[in-house]
């Protein structure tokens, strides 16, 4: 899948308002818009061998981030899937039409959403983490893809 800027699927006033609404949205509406950060600590557990980040984004000089995703080695995990770090970022700066910050994560969930005024699991109208880990399961990880290449 190829990247796709976050914004594409940002919820509506009544998806904002109404947990239920919003967790009928697809998988990918509500891991773009509103759960992002869910997907990307998913991600780093689905995989504890490997040293996956948690980064976010934000527009240049804003101090709220409005995209959290998964980084390991260059790539970036998402709602789009496996992508290029920079693929990533650049869709999402095309579609907000300003320049991007990348802000690495170092706290945990809970500190996080703390922090930057995001829900925790317990918040959602259901546990969003098994959703999450079914989604993560969906998408071939790039150190799988690399190691089936031909020589």
């Amino acid at each position: 899948m190829t990247a796709e800027a976050a914004g594409v699927f940002r919820r509506t006033a009544l998806e904002r308002a109404d947990q239920q609404v919003a967790w009928a949205r697809a998988d990918q509406a509500f891991f773009a818009a509103g759960a992002c950060h869910i997907l990307a600590w998913a991600c780093r557990d689905a995989h504890p061998a490997r040293s996956i980040d948690v980064a976010a984004v934000r527009l240049a000089g804003d101090p709220q981030i409005f995209h959290a995703y998964a980084s390991w080695n260059g790539w970036a995990f998402d709602h789009s899937g496996w992508n290029p770090e920079p693929q990533l970022l650049a869709v999402n700066a095309d579609f907000e039409g300003h320049p991007l910050e990348r802000v690495g994560i170092t706290v945990d969930l809970a500190q996080f959403c703390a922090e930057h005024h995001h829900r925790m699991p317990d918040q959602y109208w259901r546990d969003p983490v098994p959703r999450a880990r079914r989604y993560v399961g969906r998408f071939t990880p790039p150190w799988v893809q690399i190691a089936t290449l031909p020589e």
